[in-house]
């Protein structure tokens, strides 16, 4: 164990302190406050992600466990903790004009965020099957709450409602195929379980590795776990299906990666085929499913279940190969979501929001600059090149192709260009159709937000080298 950490037992833990003491301070400011509106509170959870940021980034590079060993911190969790705080932070920016405007402007929902982002550090970190699922707990009952947070709206308290019942359903099976893994192993500990299923194990693991995997799936929205994702990505508020497309996905393809790369390394060839048709089901649900979308919010719900078909193929190559490129891949596909995202959220005149293709019409007369910045995030998440779309499929089909799974980097490839068809009709939407009424001017953070997604976007294609070397030096740690 580092030196550092031997004093203060809960070193590995200081981000995860720190932002739980934060939401105890700004539940008891809140309730002093009362009922007025939460602008305050956004900046108060703005800046406890800022600090948080910095205690993730000063932890141990090298493997600390702690708890007992349910807690570990290395390069992967810290690589991918970054994303999540950053993605969590996305969501709060995005929301500070939007929840004023529609009038639920209240001091409950950063807090909300802080414990979803809680419940996120905890299952990246997590180290046996108790641990990941608080975690998991933590973040999907806050998540539930925030899907409901307009709670006028019937379209909202509906997405809430859809989310609790599947998410409860989600969870026993996660429950369920955790106690057969530990029946069969003996141990609910990741080493240990890894330690005890090698080779040929019994058909009891199986059926619990399966059920484990299902839980997992449906955090990620994954085929064919995937049915809630539509109805709650539409029904919820603007920003917080940002928030649901960025940081759960962070820490879902995390959770997924530690556990099945640290608890199953033994008897990979049997995972190996669940993360392959979950694969290959989410990449073609998702390319084709969304052709037929005219609402964009739907039609990014099925974007992103394709998205984690494209991440679980490095996942599924089970190398340190295909970890980085997940890695690099969650890391694009972040920046990528909340670009497009801030664009939807320009998407207003007066006091009402628009959220179908059809309205994007002319943009590019109306609206150049918002328009460009559009076109670049479609055409990146169709992976045209030299956008950084493109390099994050190819650092996943090109592990794919290493681990001798060239079918599927195949049909990867192939669903990319189907997906490219509605990525590029909302281009030609913009740039063809006759214009319509010009938007009302986009808030500062929105702007923030789109001007630093579009300059990753391209700069990456410049200069990917610092990410790539970091995301390798992560995806070693797990090795």
């Amino acid at each position: 164990m580092n030196p550092a950490f031997t004093i203060p037992a809960f070193g590995p833990v200081l981000p995860e302190i720190l932002m739980a003491a934060g939401a105890l301070i700004m539940v008891l400011f809140g309730a002093i406050r009362g009922e007025r509106p939460g602008y305050a509170m956004n900046i108060i959870a703005l800046a406890l992600l800022a600090v948080t940021f910095v205690a993730v980034l000063m932890l141990p590079g090298e493997r600390v466990e702690t708890m007992g060993g349910s807690f570990v911190v290395d390069g992967f969790a810290k690589f991918m903790k970054a994303l999540t705080l950053i993605a969590s932070a996305g969501g709060v920016i995005l929301s500070l004009d939007y929840m004023r405007r529609e009038g639920i402007s209240r001091f409950e929902y950063p807090i909300l965020i802080v414990l979803s982002t809680i419940g996120m550090m905890m299952v990246i970190s997590a180290n046996d099957l108790i641990a990941l699922y608080i975690g998991l707990e933590l973040l999907s009952l806050s998540s539930y709450v925030i899907a409901a947070f307009d709670r006028d709206n019937v379209r909202s308290t509906e997405a809430g409602l859809k989310y609790f019942v599947l998410g409860s359903l989600s969870s026993g099976m996660l429950l369920y195929g955790s106690s057969l893994v530990y029946g069969f192993s003996g141990s609910v500990s990741f080493p240990v379980i890894a330690t005890v299923l090698q080779g040929n194990v019994s058909i009891g693991a199986i059926v619990g590795l399966v059920f484990v995997a299902a839980g997992i799936a449906f955090k990620i929205s994954a085929v064919p776990f995937h049915m809630w994702t539509p109805d709650v990505y539409e029904g919820s508020p603007t920003p917080v299906t940002a928030f649901f497309a960025a940081a759960p996905k962070m820490a879902g393809m995390a959770m997924a990666t530690r556990v099945f790369i640290d608890a199953f390394p033994g008897i990979t060839v049997q995972w190996q085929q669940i993360i392959v048709f979950i694969s290959i089901a989410s990449m073609v649900l998702g390319s084709f499913a969304a052709i037929g979308q005219r609402n964009i919010k739907r039609l990014m719900a099925y974007s992103s279940i394709g998205n984690v078909g494209y991440a679980l193929i490095g996942l599924s190559a089970g190398t340190a190969e295909g970890i980085q490129g997940v890695i690099v891949y969650m890391a694009i596909y972040l920046a990528m979501t909340l670009g497009t995202f801030a664009v939807i959220l320009g998407m207003r005149r007066g006091n009402v929001m628009y959220e179908t293709v059809d309205d994007l019409s002319g943009m590019a007369r109306t609206h150049p600059v918002l328009a460009f910045c559009l076109g670049m995030m479609m055409f990146s998440l169709a992976g045209i090149p030299p956008l950084a779309g493109f390099f994050a499929k190819f650092a996943v089909f090109n592990a794919a192709i290493e681990a001798d799974l060239v079918a599927l980097a195949i049909i990867g490839v192939v669903t990319s260009v189907i997906g490219a068809y509605y990525y590029l009709r909302i281009v030609k939407v913009m740039y063809f159709d006759e214009p319509a009424e010009r938007y009302d001017a986009m808030p500062a953070g929105v702007k923030l937000v789109l001007a630093l997604c579009s300059i990753f976007v391209v700069l990456f294609g410049i200069v990917p080298a610092p990410l790539v070397a970091a995301a390798r030096a992560a995806a070693s740690s797990l090795f």
